[in-house]
């Protein structure tokens, strides 16, 4: 703990005198650019790896960044999802998933879990996932199930995230955007899902987008007859 004494000290002393106009206008309130999504692994920093300041992101971080169906868990992750979009009325939300992940690799290997029965619980929320990897090529390596699992994952809380009555409502209206990240962390290398392409791509000046098309753009004066 005494690096984390010493962080404190070095925040009071330095970090927050440099930034006081910008804490002092977070202070009553916030407006994020993005509901963030990701793993609760000590590795992933959002706010390094975006290079955002305090009050662009809304982060939510869940063990193997899974987000429940709605109604499946009364879980604080679903009230996340609820307050950003509702509330805070953010424009985007993110998922993002990273290399060498402890969940992802339990759901590969189911019988490591026997110890952790809350994980394997909760790891349930990533099954589609799995199959689909393990349905594509069962005998692949496992340094490429876990890849393209990682991915896939991504894919399955992206749709998972629809059934979620706010994000479904948004969704339609065309008030809200998706996005799906993989983040490598011996590279440093992110890539996104194209929903069109159904494919992730390096984020390189250009960041693909993982939303569905808005279902209804009226709402016009039309009368119901």
């Amino acid at each position: 703990m005494k690096q984390l004494v010493e962080g404190i000290s070095k925040f009071r002393r330095d970090v927050f005198p440099e930034h006081s106009s910008l804490f002092g206008e977070l202070a009553t309130g916030q407006h994020p650019e993005a509901l963030f999504i990701t793993c609760a692994d000590s590795r992933i920093v959002p706010e390094l790896i975006t290079q955002t300041k305090p009050g662009d992101l809304f982060i939510c971080r869940t063990v193997g960044n899974l987000v429940p169906p709605y109604g499946d868990s009364d879980s604080g992750v679903g009230s996340a999802i609820e307050y950003a979009v509702t509330a805070l009325n953010v424009p985007n939300i993110v998922v993002c998933g990273h290399s060498d992940c402890g969940a992802m690799k339990a759901i590969l290997h189911p019988e490591r879990m026997d110890r952790l029965p809350q994980t394997r619980s909760w790891v349930r929320f990533a099954e589609a996932a799995r199959e689909v990897v393990l349905s594509k090529d069962p005998k692949a390596p496992e340094a490429a199930q876990l890849s393209a699992l990682t991915e896939e994952n991504v894919i399955a809380q992206l749709e998972h995230l629809k059934t979620h009555p706010s994000v479904a409502a948004r969704l339609a209206r065309g008030g809200l955007q998706l996005y799906g990240l993989v983040y490598q962390i011996h590279s440093g290398d992110i890539s996104a899902y194209d929903a069109n392409a159904g494919s992730f791509f390096p984020v390189d000046g250009r960041l693909p987008s993982a939303t569905p098309p808005s279902r209804f753009q009226f709402f016009s004066t039309k009368e119901v007859a």
